[in-house]
């Protein structure tokens, strides 16, 4: 799926923002939205200002949520689900889907969609993605990344290197990058191992299908990944317990060559490192195939909410042109409107050509209801215990499988 397919599909008109007005009940309505963004500094309160200002009839009370590598967060948005305490709103992805779906906990949007004129500004391609089994849109497309490889070019060059390509040239350059207190590699094996995880074993040939974590070549891929811990030891100690902020930071400080993330740290890395940082997709398998992480992220409304109407007002105001510009520059991502994306120029153009590159191997976790407890427990608990030596990373492999087809 190439970046002018995917963002061009539903065509070049770019649509001003008029959502459907049905009318709310007397008084002004509350609409609580939860959200995470990468930066917990960064605030929505001038969208929601000029939200307030256009719709007078309506207080957002924005809530920020701590992201905790995607595991704290979703399990505060089921456990409030459970407690009957939700908000009307908040950020979801399509990896937990399922799950709402299991527990009726979604309102569908296909009727206020019908008549909300900035659908066409987002592209046909990113409608389907979002897509129910059911068939209807529970999701309100936001925001997007693709992950892909940093590395520093400098250190590289003085190496005699190229930015890797294949998965051999990615131990090569770890192995090179890895002298003098610098580690060729922050691998991030704690909460969100799932981003660094799948480009080596997914891209190396394993699969969510029924037997596809248990392959012959599945299994050598994990076996390759965790060996660059415990054989070739080209990360940090700290790896098997380290998150987004470890790896950032790791890298920002010159501690590792290279690190595996997204747009939405690009202005931290280059705040810290300038020109000597740089990206480009992650390295493919042996036999050519590679996988990376689509990372969507959308808005949905939860059936328990007593303002649907007031909510969808929300949530199509933060996807409709501008407000969805200001909100990507907010999250770090990538707009998801076409005119949006038409003349971004936040991120240095390196980084978004590497997102734009990636998109041919990018999927999304698979929409099933196992999938929140295989991001939040099975990988990261499993994987850490491989990578200290305490678990045979065949079995790592085993787990997963039970974990999706028992």
């Amino acid at each position: 799926m190439e970046r002018r397919t995917f963002m061009k599909l539903a065509g070049a008109a770019a649509l001003s923002f008029e959502a459907a007005r049905p009318t709310i009940a007397q008084g002004k309505a509350t609409v609580r939205w939860w959200y995470h963004y990468d930066n917990p500094q960064n605030t929505p309160a001038s969208l929601v200002a000029k939200f307030e200002a256009e719709n007078p009839d309506i207080k957002i009370q924005a809530e920020p949520i701590p992201w905790g590598g995607g595991t704290d967060y979703i399990n505060r948005i089921f456990s409030a689900l459970v407690a009957g305490n939700q908000p009307d709103c908040a950020m979801v992805r399509l990896s937990y889907l399922s799950r709402f779906g299991q527990m009726k906990a979604l309102e569908p949007l296909d009727a206020f969609l019908g008549s909300w004129k900035g659908r066409g500004d987002i592209a046909e391609d990113v409608w389907k993605i979002n897509r129910a089994p059911d068939g209807k849109q529970y999701y309100m497309p936001l925001h997007y990344v693709v992950i892909y490889l940093y590395y520093r070019p400098d250190l590289l060059q003085q190496a005699g290197l190229q930015p890797p390509k294949s998965f051999e040239d990615f131990l090569t350059a770890a192995k090179a990058l890895t002298k003098d207190g610098v580690y060729g590699y922050g691998m991030r094996g704690g909460a969100g191992c799932h981003d660094n995880w799948g480009p080596f074993v997914l891209g190396g040939g394993a699969s969510f299908d029924k037997g596809g974590m248990v392959t012959e070549k599945a299994l050598a891929a994990n076996r390759w990944f965790v060996d660059l811990a415990v054989k070739h030891k080209v990360v940090p100690p700290s790896a098997p317990t380290d998150a987004f902020r470890q790896i950032v930071d790791a890298f920002k400080a010159g501690r590792t060559g290279m690190a595996i993330h997204h747009i939405g740290s690009a202005a931290e890395m280059v705040g810290a490192l300038g020109d000597k940082v740089s990206a480009v997709p992650v390295p493919r398998g042996p036999d050519g195939g590679g996988w990376t992480y689509f990372g969507d992220e959308s808005n949905a409304i939860f059936t328990g909410s007593k303002n649907k109407e007031a909510t969808f007002r929300w949530i199509s105001f933060l996807s409709s042109a501008e407000n969805n510009v200001e909100q990507a520059k907010l999250s770090g991502q990538l707009p998801i409107t076409i005119s949006g994306a038409k003349n971004w120029t936040v991120h240095p153009k390196r980084f978004v050509e590497a997102s734009d590159a990636s998109l041919p191997i990018a999927r999304p976790l698979p929409d099933n209801v196992k999938t929140p407890d295989f991001v939040g427990r099975v990988l990261p608990t499993n994987l850490q215990r491989a990578l200290t030596g305490g678990m045979n990373p065949d079995d790592l492999m085993r787990a997963v499988e039970q974990t999706f087809h028992g």
